[in-house]
């Protein structure tokens, strides 16, 4: 018997250590060397893409897209079209992540798949949105935690207290800091957390489901024809354009699923891992979510002014529902969940950024590229993206506007970054080798339905929220995200020292191995290599 169980424990061994080399050879032949742990398993993988869209708190924090552009109707049908169209997104990404698992990821891809001309400054670009879309998810999910903790105030005071604007800041400064502080920790520490994450978030949808029919009284109950059929339309827009408008509430809440990308060199059989762990969490985040909303647009009451008109609609349904003290208790719940997106997201974000400086295209990349030597993370990116997190915060102090285009940023910024790999794969010559997740004669279809919808949706987040609106009330979002790409094209091409000059794609860190010598991934072709000229990693 003791040999049978030794023998089945060096069975195991030898199956880790075999995946473990298979991840490492596949890094290999994308120019990369193996500097992380490995210590994110499938399921871990899954839960940072699960944990980030946080289903519950995310979608309480954009009902207001919702209510106002169809009420029941676009929270039901609208969520349920929406996610249909992500999903889609989900599975084109998940098949480039499955041919090429790396950190990097989405502006890797593009530099490989794009013809000599464009590949430069299309590599640029898409790492400059993806950066900046990653670090708005950060404050915009932390900015809704914020507000979320002030609605808790709010409910315990009797409805006395109204948050001013400095105290929202200090308190989203305080959950920024923090995250920082955690996102710090060793590899093995923040992959278990994911797991624990993944059973909070589930339990709360299912426990809202259950529970919101059963405990709302019946003046606040719903006919099927009120929360399926009558379209409540009080912005403006004409009742198909407002239908579409709704759509930014699943759009913002199952975003950021490249989350799981940038964990890629953390995760154990990572060409599998990912992709599966990109379009389990959008398909699980689909059916849950679209649950949850069924149970509010039954239990939220008729009086949909009103709850547009309150601090936070979802919490006013649960107070309707529950009660103060109930309340109280699930909603601490949903501001712990929604604190542990945060966390989630910065994690990823850090990674982005981490591979970015790696090959050498943000500014301070010398100082970002640095592993510490005790954690083994990279606690120098974490830092950067949360100062970056608390500048994009200071919007409050422009208005509510200008706080919310960070929230669209976090979608248009990424949209653009998941689109142009996803385009350059079919539109330009290459030779895209599928990994373990491949679609076959789907997969152009399933591309061109992506791209078209990214690219649609993105210019719907440019409109403001009314058809007539003032300085006050207009969507800053293409301020904003123009703003940064205009800024990352003047670095490109400024004189002598601008990125024309210098920059020319992923840089090779390890001597890059026959394309063929690893199943599925890019060719090491695709990008030039550069040799060992960045061999060592400077420990911090």
């Amino acid at each position: 018997m003791a040999d049978g169980f030794v023998s089945g424990t060096t069975k195991r061994m030898s199956r880790k250590e075999e995946i473990r080399q298979k991840d490492e050879a596949l890094l290999a032949t994308l120019g990369y060397k193996q500097e992380f742990k490995r210590a994110f398993k499938p399921l871990e993988v899954f839960g940072i893409a699960f944990s980030i869209i946080g289903l519950l708190p995310s979608i309480a924090s954009v009902l207001f897209y919702a209510i106002p552009n169809g009420g029941g109707p676009a929270m039901v049908w609208g969520w349920l079209v929406a996610s249909i169209f992500i999903l889609f997104v989900g599975i084109s990404m998940a098949e480039l992540a499955s041919a090429a698992p790396t950190s990097g990821g989405l502006y890797f891809w593009t530099y490989s798949l794009s013809s000599p001309r464009w590949r430069n400054i299309l590599c640029w670009s898409v790492g400059y949105a993806n950066t900046i879309g990653s670090i708005a998810s950060v404050a915009s999910i932390d900015w809704g935690c914020a507000v979320q903790v002030m609605a808790a105030a709010t409910i315990g005071s009797g409805g006395t207290f109204t948050p001013t604007s400095a105290q929202l800041f200090g308190v989203y400064a305080a959950i920024v800091l923090s995250h920082a502080v955690i996102c710090c920790l060793g590899t093995a520490v923040l992959a278990r957390l994911q797991t624990v994450y993944v059973v909070l978030n589930v339990l709360l949808c299912l426990a809202i489901i259950v529970a919101l029919p059963a405990s709302t009284p019946h003046e606040f109950k719903n006919s099927a024809k009120f929360a399926l059929g009558d379209f409540f339309n009080s912005n403006g827009w004409p009742d198909g354009y407002a239908f579409i408008l709704s759509f930014l509430a699943p759009l913002w809440t199952i975003c950021s699923f490249d989350s799981s990308v940038h964990i890629s060199e953390e995760a154990s059989n990572a060409a599998t891992a990912v992709p599966w762990a990109i379009v389990n969490a959008i398909g699980i985040a689909g059916v849950l979510g679209w649950a949850i909303n069924m149970s509010l647009a039954f239990c939220m009451g008729s009086d949909l002014e009103s709850l547009i008109d309150s601090d936070q609609p979802m919490a006013q349904i649960f107070f309707n529902s529950f009660g103060e003290k109930p309340t109280l208790a699930i909603w601490s719940l949903v501001v712990i969940v929604q604190y542990m997106m945060g966390s989630s997201m910065l994690l990823a974000a850090s990674r982005q950024t981490f591979a970015f400086s790696r090959d050498s295209a943000l500014p301070f990349s010398g100082w970002l590229y640095r592993m510490n030597s005790f954690t083994k993370t990279p606690v120098n990116t974490v830092w950067y993206d949360a100062i970056l997190s608390l500048a994009l915060g200071l919007l409050v102090f422009a208005g509510d506007q200008a706080i919310n285009a960070v929230f669209a940023l976090s979608v248009v910024g990424l949209y653009y970054a998941y689109a142009v790999p996803i385009a350059a794969r079919f539109i330009f010559e290459n030779n895209f080798k599928p990994g373990p997740f491949y679609c076959g004669v789907l997969s152009l279809p399933i591309a061109i339905i992506a791209v078209v919808f990214m690219t649609f949706m993105s210019v719907v987040f440019l409109f403001p929220t009314t058809p007539t609106t003032s300085v006050e009330d207009m969507n800053y979002t293409v301020a904003v995200f123009g703003g940064v790409m205009v800024l990352s094209l003047v670095y490109y091409y400024f004189p002598v020292v601008g990125g024309v000059h210098w920059f020319t794609g992923p840089v090779a860190n390890i001597e890059v191995p026959s394309s063929d010598s690893a199943s599925g991934s890019f060719s090491g072709d695709n990008f030039e290599k550069k040799g060992n000229a960045r061999v060592d990693t400077v420990n911090a």
